[in-house]
């Protein structure tokens, strides 16, 4: 039974991301970004460029996930 559970978190926990990341891309579009980058990711730049919402959103985002926008801009850029 306990892999089973861990069978169905696992599947379950790689829907919840693929959903997150298309609703982070989807947004980041919506507001003028790249349409295929997301949100966490123009944040990072933004916060590179001293931009007061980048380091507001990075900020938020870091506490969830630390060093989330970093990550991010760096998956992006290969």
């Amino acid at each position: 039974m306990r892999r089973f559970r861990a069978l169905a978190f696992s599947r379950f926990s790689r829907y919840a991301r693929g959903v997150t990341v298309a609703l982070s891309t989807l947004l980041n579009a919506l507001l003028g970004g790249v349409p295929s980058e997301p949100l966490s990711c123009r944040s990072a730049r933004a916060r590179r460029a001293g931009k007061r919402w980048g380091c507001l959103l990075c900020r938020f985002l870091d506490r969830i996930d630390p060093d989330h926008c970093e990550r991010s801009i760096k998956w992006w850029e290969g």
